[in-house]
């Protein structure tokens, strides 16, 4: 249960026109409005910066490529690795001849996206749908900067829509618009189904984002009692580079102390009141989120998954910049997660 401050609809201020989108997707396309043109100009302008500095750099240092893959054969040269040498060459033209490879420096990024109704929430910041447009412009323009492609995949209770790869601005443009502009989803979105979907559709090995605030997970770990999500996690994180990002309103973790608070609960509205004068209140607050956020942890860990937490009332940014370094020192495998605070300067 959460107090909700209302968000405009993205589709307000206007008739609008279809937005242009990647040719050959057949996707329905958002449409174009003054207001959703300008809050997507606001992420773009409010993320250049960020992208032109020390993000870039982190993120290249972090994100090397996933593999190699096969150049030529060649006849050996001094120096070669004998191991190497390709045996039923070498047989057929009786001179040595090895195999070289080059590594495969250019990533295939996928950008999944909670679109629930949870996500237009906000008390402290902005909502989490605009904050989950931010982070999804910084890691996709970041991205294109260094030649590497973005796909993005928006989901809910039920599978949204989806845009392959792409590696121009515009195409980043577009995945800013169809977050802003997706269909308010009612009820807790389905990580499992994401997941599989993920892994049944993922062939070539990728890094997975998964943006949302996972409300629907319990203290227990599991989603509404299903802890199928988890397994589905774990198999999506053996074959391809997950991280998870999770988006966190000051409110869910710190319950101010100015009187009653009148909770509703999105699903289906009903309410109750809390008195956040009481520090017995405040404090079981404060240790059911932090319940909440140890059994997330302790997925990610059993998953081998590595996650960030972010909180909407500050810069979205750091936590980005502290997780490529952390990344270049450690190793991979969900050993480890970025947390953030709130406030104005982080």
């Amino acid at each position: 249960m959460s107090p909700s401050k209302g968000r405009r609809s993205p589709s307000e201020g206007g008739r609008g026109a279809a937005a242009p989108g990647a040719s050959g997707t057949g996707e329905p396309r958002a449409l174009l409005t003054p207001a959703l043109m300008a809050r997507v100009r606001q992420i773009q302008i409010r993320t250049h910066k960020l992208v032109n500095t020390g993000l870039s750099g982190g993120y290249r240092s972090t994100f090397r490529g996933q593999g190699i893959e096969f150049e030529e054969v060649r006849p050996y040269q001094p120096g070669d690795e004998v191991r190497a040498i390709d045996w039923n060459v070498t047989a057929r033209t009786g001179e040595p001849y090895i195999k070289s490879y080059r590594e495969e420096r250019q990533l295939t990024i996928h950008l999944c996206v909670d679109t629930s109704l949870e996500l237009d929430f906000a008390t402290f910041g902005e909502t989490k749908r605009d904050a989950a447009s931010e982070v999804a412009a910084l890691i996709s323009f970041v991205g294109i900067r260094h030649q590497d492609r973005i796909g993005l995949t928006l989901f809910g209770r039920e599978p949204g829509l989806h845009l392959g790869p792409g590696r121009q601005s515009r195409h980043v443009l577009r995945m800013i618009r169809e977050i802003q502009a997706a269909p308010i989803t009612p009820g807790p979105s389905s990580l499992k189904d994401l997941l599989e979907g993920q892994e049944a559709t993922l062939h070539k090995r990728s890094m997975v984002f998964v943006i949302s605030d996972f409300s629907g997970v319990g203290a227990d770990g599991s989603e509404r009692g299903d802890r199928g999500w988890v397994e589905a996690l774990s198999r999506l994180s053996r074959r391809h580079d997950v991280i998870a990002i999770r988006l966190v309103d000051r409110f869910e973790e710190e319950l101010p102390a100015t009187g009653i608070v009148r909770l509703a609960r999105m699903e289906d509205g009903a309410v109750r009141d809390i008195d956040g004068r009481k520090p017995r209140v405040r404090e079981a607050w404060a240790k059911a989120a932090s319940a909440r956020k140890e059994a997330l942890a302790a997925v990610f860990r059993q998953a081998r998954t590595e996650w960030i937490d972010m909180r909407t009332d500050g810069d979205l940014g750091a936590p980005l910049v502290r997780f490529f370094r952390q990344r270049v020192q450690g190793p991979r495998g969900g050993q480890g997660g970025v947390q953030s605070g709130g406030g104005k300067a982080r």
